[in-house]
């Protein structure tokens, strides 16, 4: 079901799935007993599936907002950036990065995340995500 060699696509997807996708569209990959699910807050959770992409859902309106790809996932951003990539490579390949000080992450207005190991500063996760999680109005599902 998830495409490890697919492109990350902002504001799109990856692996094969999209944003905006509805839960109960992933069942039987979720009800699966190795997939680790971490409920976060009330309404949002998070599915690890495989150590290859987090599933993030918002439970009021039952949407996928935001997808990270892990260590195994091995598709690319851009068609040049992946995870295990120095971020100092990243930046020269994608200028739109900030680092965020607060969230410790990169962020682009693409609608990108990318996570870095604090001491080697290579990149550890890319998620890409719903530009609605920027609302006020995200978590209650209105949107």
């Amino acid at each position: 079901m998830i495409n490890i060699d697919a492109p990350l696509l902002p504001g799109k997807g990856m692996g094969g799935i999209n944003l905006y996708s509805h839960i109960r569209d992933f069942y039987p990959l979720l009800a699966n007993e190795d997939i680790k699910a971490k409920l976060l807050g009330k309404f949002l959770i998070r599915y690890q599936i495989n150590d290859s992409v987090d599933l993030w859902f918002n439970l009021i309106n039952g949407k996928l907002f935001k997808i990270t790809a892990l260590s195994k996932y091995t598709g690319s951003l851009f068609e040049r950036i992946k995870i295990g990539m120095h971020i100092n490579e990243v930046l020269s390949i994608e200028p739109s990065f900030e680092y965020d000080d607060i969230e410790e992450v990169y962020c682009s207005s693409k609608g990108i995340y990318i996570e870095t190991d604090p001491v080697s500063d290579a990149v550890l996760w890319i998620s890409v995500f719903v530009r609605e999680s920027e609302n006020q109005e995200f978590e209650n599902g209105n949107w």
